[in-house]
């Protein structure tokens, strides 16, 4: 079977919302509610047919796409610029050291503080697989393909990224953290507060949180232990983020207390070392794996292959990805070593 990642259009609604709901809950940016799915349908839309440079808030989602059968099996998401429609909360995980003279005693204190640090950037998010696609690279292929779009679109996006990592969910769908720390103060479940942080936006955290400083040694056990700790399914997303340069740096999701990772834009390592080129050749019969993509906003599309690069710059393909994707000698094409 062969994959790609396209634009994703109105009609990918329905296959997005069936993937909606095999999520499990904490999976803000991918509610299992048609109206909301809809809207950021028809925002990613908006950011597509954008064709302007400069950095503003949008919102662009991208789709895998079986190419034999049509079938939509995972998709990811692309913030432009965090924090304008409302805040971009965060708690931050900093350290207290107080001393006593008279006891000759040290105490260092961890606390959460509500900041709004990271407002500004763009972000990653909103990955997910198909449960029964979850093999050959196929996450690995939509992670990526999020850097060469930006690097193909460099000038839409800021210095900075960040990811926000699913956090621990028990088995009743309900959070630790949620409810040790949170949920003490807002009267709903994690799964309430959840969903209508999805479908309405977060001011109500604004609204109702505590402006001070949470002391980490007042939480119950259980919220202590689940501070900066990603949702098991979600490890291996974190150790393929730490490879492309991405750094937990105290930030946690104020829902879950997953962590928040974050990256100088043009160090992380897919935008770093994409190269484009002129295609010479689409019949390459032996050469580097590689991650290839092309066409601008609303054409974008990615896939697996094989390429190489000549001294002149120009790159040959493999036939099938040159197939999956449209291409023929003299197109642009981006790629990054797989």
């Amino acid at each position: 079977m062969t994959f790609r990642l396209r634009a994703a259009h109105s009609d990918d609604l329905e296959p997005l919302y069936e993937m909606a709901k095999l999520t499990g809950g904490g999976f803000t940016n991918l509610p299992p509610d048609r109206t909301a799915l809809g809207a950021k349908l028809a925002r990613a839309a908006t950011a597509f047919a954008r064709t302007e440079d400069g950095v503003c808030d949008e919102q662009f989602v991208l789709v895998l796409e079986n190419t034999e059968t049509g079938e939509v099996r995972g998709t990811c998401q692309l913030f432009t610029q965090v924090g304008q429609q409302w805040p971009f909360y965060s708690y931050r995980l900093n350290t207290l050291t107080q001393h006593s003279q008279e006891l000759d005693r040290t105490v260092r204190a961890e606390m959460l503080s509500l900041v709004t640090d990271l407002e500004g950037s763009s972000e990653v998010g909103g990955l997910f697989l198909h449960p029964n696609e979850r093999a050959g690279g196929l996450g690995l292929l939509l992670a990526r393909s999020r850097y060469l779009f930006i690097a193909m679109h460099r000038a839409r996006f800021a210095d900075r990224i960040l990811a926000e990592l699913r956090g621990i969910i028990d088995e009743r769908g309900g959070s630790p953290f949620w409810d040790g720390v949170a949920g003490r103060f807002f009267g709903m479940t994690f799964q309430e507060a959840d969903y209508f942080n999805a479908i309405n936006g977060n001011q109500f955290i604004a609204d109702l949180m505590p402006k001070h400083p949470v002391y980490v040694a007042m939480l119950s056990k259980t919220a202590r232990s689940a501070i900066g700790v990603p949702h098991p399914s979600g490890r291996a997303a974190m150790r393929m983020l730490e490879n492309e340069n991405f750094a937990a740096e105290g930030y946690v999701d104020i829902f879950d207390g997953g962590p928040t990772m974050t990256a100088k834009t043009d160090r992380v390592k897919s935008i770093a070392e994409a190269v484009s080129g002129t295609v010479d050749r689409v019949d390459l019969e032996k050469g580097e794996r590689a991650l290839l993509a092309t066409g601008q906003l609303s054409n974008f599309r990615s896939c697996y292959g094989a390429r190489h690069i000549s001294e002149d710059g120009t790159i040959s393909v493999n036939s099938q990805a040159a197939d999956t994707l449209g291409l023929s000698a003299g197109d642009t094409v981006w790629s990054v070593s797989r």
